[in-house]
């Protein structure tokens, strides 16, 4: 298929027929009859309570329950031992 060929099938294609006009109102009343039946009436308004100050707060209770918690004594090892020997208690 050329070129010339190509551009001649697509010009038919987008001339609309009679059978395309009808396929599309047949579609178009299928489709206003589906959406219709399943049109749902919209849920009442509820009230829309702040959760976010709540998980905030939680948030914070947390945090500083991990972030202050007392650090956890250093085991003992051969590094802290030389540190200690070399530049005395308390370096």
């Amino acid at each position: 298929m050329d070129d010339g060929e190509l551009d001649t099938l697509f010009a038919r294609a987008r001339q609309e027929t009679p059978g395309d006009a009808g396929a599309a109102e047949r579609f178009l009343a299928w489709r206003r009859e589906g959406q219709a039946a399943e049109r749902v009436p919209a849920p009442a308004p509820r009230s829309r309570t702040a959760r976010w100050p709540a998980l905030l707060a939680v948030a914070a209770v947390l945090t500083g329950a991990l972030v202050l918690r007392p650090a956890p004594p250093l085991p003992p090892s051969a590094a802290y031992d030389a540190y200690e020997g070399t530049l005395g208690e308390g370096w």
